[in-house]
């Protein structure tokens, strides 16, 4: 049981201490997630404010502030708390003799360093397209993805407003993603990270992206609005665009749907009326009975 504790602190501490490192610029510039974070929401709020897609949005658009919180706190903040707690796990599976390598598919650690960021990107994104589906088709993992989906007013920061329980849903498979290529991750893994951040905040900014040809394979601003949109079609009964960096899943398995690009329709969903709409309410939100 000690060493379960020690390996608590230790993980706590340490993510607590590069957190602050990264603050303060004592970490390598591009590894620093905190301000790199910072700097692409700059950029892709700019961006919203010269180029914006829905004009009459204003710039401080509905829940600015909320969401502005959220991608601190589930990038930074619950990543603290929660850092001893995988610690934890990883010694769980290692006394029972599983190791990163016991899932292993393939072996991308001999590939050129440019094949392995491919290769590690698509497992992942892979991994991240399928969670979202489950979060889509089962109503105990619906109530809590609900609170990304109580947006009713898109913008870049809607990125990382979601339940603090996809951290605890996403971090298991996405690391199975990675024993999958044996446990690997690139040494510049952090290009991966910061393109998907990127990604991630211009498909949710008030700003039209569509990518040409490109849409069937990386998602977009417009699909990614349909895939917030209130009123489901009928073929379509539990969600749509799925994608998170690529949109390529959505078209290979016929999850993509994209009937206009006014970028006028209603967001949300059918029982928002009774969703708590501040932090403290969003945050024990799903684990009661539904009232839906």
């Amino acid at each position: 049981m000690e060493k379960y504790f020690d390996a608590f602190l230790n993980a706590f501490t340490g993510t607590l201490d590069w957190t602050w490192k990264s603050i303060v610029f004592e970490v390598p510039w591009y590894t620093n997630y905190f301000w790199g974070l910072i700097v692409i929401s700059l950029l892709v709020w700019g961006m919203e404010i010269v180029f914006p897609w829905r004009k009459n949005q204003s710039i401080l658009r509905k829940d600015f502030w909320l969401d502005g919180f959220y991608m601190f706190f589930n990038f930074f903040i619950f990543a603290i708390v929660i850092s001893g707690i995988y610690k934890i796990l990883g010694l769980l599976f290692l006394d029972i003799n599983v190791t990163a390598k016991s899932l292993a598919f393939i072996d991308i650690s001999n590939l050129p360093m440019w094949l392995q960021l491919v290769v590690f990107f698509i497992i992942l994104d892979f991994v991240q397209w399928f969670t979202h589906v489950l979060l889509h088709r089962y109503e105990f993992l619906w109530r809590f993805h609900k609170v990304h989906h109580s947006v009713k007013e898109m913008g870049f920061a809607a990125h990382l407003r979601y339940h603090w329980m996809e951290n605890i849903l996403y971090k298991p498979l996405k690391t199975f993603g990675v024993m999958i290529i044996g446990g690997f991750e690139p040494e510049q893994a952090f290009i991966v990270h910061f393109i998907a951040i990127a990604i991630g905040h211009l498909n949710h900014a008030n700003i039209k992206i569509t990518w040409g040809p490109l849409k069937y394979v990386f998602n977009n601003s417009v699909m990614h609005l349909y895939h917030h949109v209130k009123a489901l079609p009928e073929n379509h009964s539990h969600g749509l665009n799925y994608g998170i960096s690529l949109s390529l899943w959505d078209y290979i398995f016929k999850t993509n749907y994209v009937p206009e690009d006014s970028g006028t329709i209603e967001l949300g969903f059918s029982d928002e009326d009774v969703f708590p709409k501040g932090f403290f309410g969003q945050f024990v939100y799903g684990f009661g009975k539904s009232k839906k």
